[in-house]
């Protein structure tokens, strides 16, 4: 066992947990003040659906022996409870338990993301169900394409974006951010427009949006750095390029921004570290400094464009899923094609770089098939949980706030008034003697 590897990997985990509060106080604070609580609630919601999940059946799913040599699904048994894990593996450079912990949060983040566009006005039960279900029929089969390696004396298949195709994803620009972004759209065509679109409340608190903006952010470092699975000069790499790619994204966005309303905004701002942490998370061990700058300046100038175009086309994506997640991982999933070098960790180099078209192909390829699959099971999913227990709230339950009628609470108590109990307190006991 490696234990510098396994030191690192457990702090980038830790960072990664992080982004859970972050991404719920990110999406919190753009929504109005009477759904801040939901929107919080869905993230976390769906974290503890997933998360039991995972132990059940889905690290199984994901790194199992692919059914048939396929490389679609793995093995659901051959995991199943992660019981075996608990005696651990001396001759493994990383504890298998470790393994399980840090991909786990890959699954309820990447799932958690597609709740920000369908703030408002989605019930939190049948949220919950959904939650489950992505997960189980898409999550765990796309990232058994994606992250599942052949084992190396054969013995264990994994998936075919990785083998097969051998498409460069160090993070997940496919799994994670295409996966849900487009699992975004499918699930708002279905649910359909809030009451009043285009026409909403604006965001109840923008450093609340700054605050999980700089927690993602920190959280981005172990999520693509501990991508390396192991503490060295990859990792430092990794780490680098999705720092560089990020100030860019942001810059570029501001830059659109001013250009097209006038304004540099935070909300502008902040949604442009997200966007250039989206575009390098495939990326990150793909190509060098200076082609991460160029991937985040992309991002950042495409992705605010991209948002626009909901306007345009009339879906309504509540909080910019779509044109941030799908957009982005499309364009850094792609643009490896274009900027990967050979001297990289990932070590394939790119049109630009003396390659040719052969890895632009393959990140087309990679990127199309979980677009399209992704798409078509999420748009199932959502469309039969609308026809029999129902998504959406009614239009006057949504006119009275989605905390209220959800979760009984709210948000921001502003008069601070005493309430009346739920119910009547028993009386105090007599404290005269009994004669």
């Amino acid at each position: 066992m490696d234990v510098g590897s396994t030191a690192f990997i457990l702090a980038a985990s830790m960072a990664v947990a992080l982004m859970i509060p972050g991404l719920a106080l990110f999406y919190g604070g753009m929504v109005g003040a009477r759904s801040v609580l939901n929107m919080i609630m869905m993230v976390f919601g769906s974290v503890a659906v997933v998360g039991v999940l995972w132990t059940l059946f889905g690290f199984s799913a994901v790194f199992g022996d692919s059914y048939g040599g396929l490389g679609l699904l793995g093995d659901l048994t051959e995991h199943a409870g992660l019981s075996a894990m608990v005696a651990g593996d001396e001759a493994a450079t990383l504890p298998p338990a470790l393994v399980a912990i840090f991909q786990a949060l890959f699954a309820v983040i990447t799932t958690a993301l597609i709740a920000g566009a369908v703030a408002d006005r989605v019930r939190f039960g049948p949220w919950l169900i959904f939650a489950g279900l992505w997960a189980t029929l898409v999550y765990f089969p796309v990232a058994h394409w994606v992250f599942a390696f052949d084992s190396a004396d054969g013995g264990v298949t994994g998936g075919w974006i990785a083998n097969k195709l051998a498409a460069v994803d160090f993070a997940g620009g496919t799994a994670v951010h295409i996966n849900a972004g487009v699992a975004a759209l499918a699930l708002v065509l279905v649910a359909g427009k809030r009451t009043g679109w285009p026409s909403q409340a604006r965001p109840n608190g923008l450093p609340l949006v700054a605050l999980g903006a700089g927690m993602l952010w920190f959280g981005w470092f172990g999520f693509n750095g501990g991508s390396a699975l192991a503490a060295g000069n990859s990792a430092s790499i990794v780490m680098l390029t999705t720092f560089n790619a990020t100030c860019a994204a942001i810059l570029a966005w501001l830059f659109v921004e001013k250009l097209r309303d006038g304004h540099a905004t935070t909300l502008g701002g902040m949604s442009g570290a997200i966007a250039g942490l989206v575009a390098i998370t495939p990326a990150c061990g793909a190509v060098s400094p200076l082609g991460a700058l160029a991937i985040g300046a992309i991002a950042g100038a495409v992705c605010p464009l991209a948002v626009a175009l909901k306007y345009r086309f009339g879906y309504d994506d509540s909080l910019d899923v779509v044109g941030v997640h799908l957009a982005g991982g499309l364009i850094g999933t792609i643009l490896i094609g274009l900027f990967g070098i050979a001297d990289a960790p990932s070590g394939q180099a790119g049109l630009f770089y003396g390659g040719g078209f052969t890895l632009l192909g393959k990140q087309t390829v990679a990127a199309l098939a979980v677009l399209a699959y992704s798409f078509a099971v999420t748009w199932v999913i959502a469309f039969a949980l609308q026809k029999t227990i129902g998504l959406r709230l009614s239009t006057a339950k949504e006119a009275e706030g989605v905390d209220l009628v959800e979760h009984a609470e709210v948000a921001y108590d502003l008069e601070g008034k005493p309430g009346a109990p739920e119910t009547t307190p028993a009386p105090a006991p007599s404290l005269a003697p009994v004669s």
